[in-house]
């Protein structure tokens, strides 16, 4: 049944597979777009079995309450979750990476999801073994199969900076073409993927935009109130940066930025494998302060108490990702400054929606002259931040998104229909 109508949902009596290493408890990154889809199809009749990691991300280690867990099965708000164990890398290189990879695949290969025959099958990537294990299952049950790109994980590996990347991005890469070139349909989280997809083998016309959309509630404390929780003092500049702390954010950027800047207060919220890199690179300057990731219910305060909010990357990273912070940094009402390539996602993103200002990367004094700017302008820093609610309002409302995601599922499981339909007529010839 429908949670919101109390009438049978789109998907009842449908049956959907959803491979996401990335699944809540996680409230970064990939995690929260998963669970709230999985949910979403559940509420609307299908009966939803996940197959997904021990939590890990942004930190990188385990979740303590799964440490002991070798396979778990739990229920999720309507949905079956199936939990595999895998290695988590503290820190990142293409042989830990690829390990990490491997440790994946091998459990989900061996221990499946116990689960009766699938109607779609339905995969988030970066994670190629999530994916190569998503297409396996589909083309074992005869079902169509919809990967979903977060991430481009061959382009990741060659624009991160990861040690060994150059090696493992032709690898990814090749992997990434064979289990995109299986796919029913592709969905991609924004246009710039479309090419990338297209050069891995995806005729344009099986490919669908599916952009992410905001999953935090609107603010609701005083900005003051939260600050004077935080510590944070009334006049003093606060530039925040939440999320995953790893190499292809280049962090450093505002590291010395702070360096320069003493009178601001730069604070990096969130986890990750460059955490203590990031720590040693700060120590002695008191206007560096680590926070850890802010309580669920927190978090649209705390960001919306900040001055300036951060996205920064590594001038290598052009097109392999749009980071998913930015739909709660425009939900906040805050202006954003991005430190990104001018030609990525990332500062489309930021350029479509007016609400912040570009930068080149790893320039920490152009870093500077932007948050200067907002600081010294405060009527204007509100009214560039206020277009980040009305560009989530016009085009990254939840429900927009979560209709997006059912329309590709739909339309996925239509085109199976009509396949299979046409292949018991010709059985029949």
């Amino acid at each position: 049944m429908s949670a919101s109508t109390g009438a049978p949902g789109a998907f009842a009596g449908r049956r959907v597979l959803l491979v996401s290493t990335n699944y809540a408890p996680e409230q970064a990154g990939i995690g929260p777009y998963a669970t709230q889809t999985a949910e979403h199809w559940a509420a609307e009749g299908a009966e939803v079995h996940v197959l997904a990691g021990m939590p890990h991300y942004p930190a990188w280690r385990t979740d303590p309450a799964y440490r002991s867990a070798w396979a778990c099965t739990e229920r999720r708000n309507g949905v079956r979750v199936h939990r595999r164990r895998h290695t988590v890398p503290p820190r990142q290189t293409a042989v830990r990476r690829a390990l990490y990879e491997a440790s994946i695949l091998a459990h989900g290969a061996l221990l499946p999801p116990r689960m009766p025959r699938p109607d779609a099958v339905v995969a988030q990537l970066p994670s190629l073994a999530g994916g190569v294990l998503a297409a396996g299952f589909a083309r074992r049950y005869g079902v169509p199969f919809v990967p979903v790109v977060q991430d481009l994980m061959g382009a990741a590996a060659a624009q991160s900076g990861i040690r060994g990347g150059d090696r493992a991005a032709a690898v990814a890469a090749a992997v990434e073409r064979r289990v995109l070139g299986g796919a029913t349909l592709v969905g991609v989280i924004h246009e710039s993927f479309v090419e990338r997809v297209a050069v891995a083998g995806v005729p344009r016309d099986r490919v669908r935009l599916v952009p992410n959309w905001s999953h935090v509630a609107a603010p609701r404390a005083s900005r003051q109130k939260t600050r004077r929780a935080l510590g944070w003092p009334e006049g003093r500049t606060v530039v925040l940066h939440s999320g995953n702390m790893g190499l292809k954010q280049g962090l450093e950027v505002l590291v010395e930025a702070a360096r320069e800047a003493p009178e601001m207060l730069f604070v990096l919220m969130g986890d990750g494998n460059q955490q203590a890199r990031l720590r040693a690179c700060a120590a002695g300057l008191p206007n560096v302060e680590f926070r850890p990731p802010a309580e669920q219910d927190a978090f649209p305060d705390v960001l919306a108490a900040a001055d300036v909010l951060a996205v920064t990357q590594r001038a290598s990273v052009l097109d392999m990702s749009v980071p998913s912070k930015l739909t709660s940094y425009f939900a906040a009402g805050r202006p954003v400054v991005a430190s990104v390539a001018a030609g990525g996602g990332t500062a489309e993103e930021v350029r479509r929606s007016g609400a912040g200002e570009l930068v080149p990367p790893e320039d920490p004094a152009a870093l500077l002259r932007a948050v200067r700017d907002f600081a010294s302008d405060a009527e204007a820093a509100a009214a560039v931040g206020a277009r980040g609610p009305a560009y989530v309002s016009a085009r990254l409302s939840r429900a927009a998104g979560l209709r997006r995601m059912t329309e590709l599922l739909d339309e996925a499981l239509t085109a199976g229909a009509g396949r299979a339909a046409a292949r018991e007529k010709e059985a029949l010839l």
